[in-house]
């Protein structure tokens, strides 16, 4: 055991699903592709929001996203993609990238991975998904979020 001001040690990358996170990370840059394209079908917008630099910067993420995925799967911990997640949501916000778009590419690499993987590893990528989702939704709901707001409630609170 280590000392606890030094912190635990690293987690073991082969104890679960080593096999299954290697072939996620040997095909990252086509998930990634297949996720952006899926997040694009369910909002059209980002197309319009973004121009050709943005999307390619989507893509990155997309392709980020699997890997910590596979990372998350390879650990067996679905937790590791929450807290890649709630690392990377100040980022975004800095960047003024709305969190939901971020929730359409995790939704875009469950597809990719749905189409791509064995049912099994699908399910098992899942959880880790999940727990990258619960994540941006909750940072989602603090001040700073680039998502469009309720113009009457703006208008509310503005006073006109």
């Amino acid at each position: 055991m280590t000392h606890p001001s030094l912190g635990r040690p690293p987690r073991d990358a082969t104890k679960a699903w080593a096999d299954a996170a290697r072939r996620i990370r040997e095909t990252a840059p086509d998930l990634a592709a297949r996720a952006l394209a899926v997040a694009i079908d369910r909002d059209p917008t980002l197309r319009t929001r973004y121009d050709e630099t943005g999307l390619r910067e989507r893509l990155r993420d997309a392709e980020l996203l699997a890997e910590r995925v596979a990372y998350a799967m390879s650990v067996g911990d679905p937790s590791a993609a929450g807290e890649y997640a709630d690392w990377t949501s100040p980022v975004y916000r800095r960047k003024r990238v709305p969190l939901d778009d971020l929730i359409n590419l995790c939704e875009g690499v469950r597809a990719a991975i749905a189409g791509a993987m064995a049912p099994s590893i699908a399910s098992e990528a899942d959880a880790s998904i999940d727990a990258a989702i619960a994540q941006y939704k909750w940072h989602r709901r603090i001040a700073g979020d680039a998502r469009k707001r309720n113009a009457f409630l703006q208008f509310i609170y503005k006073g006109g």
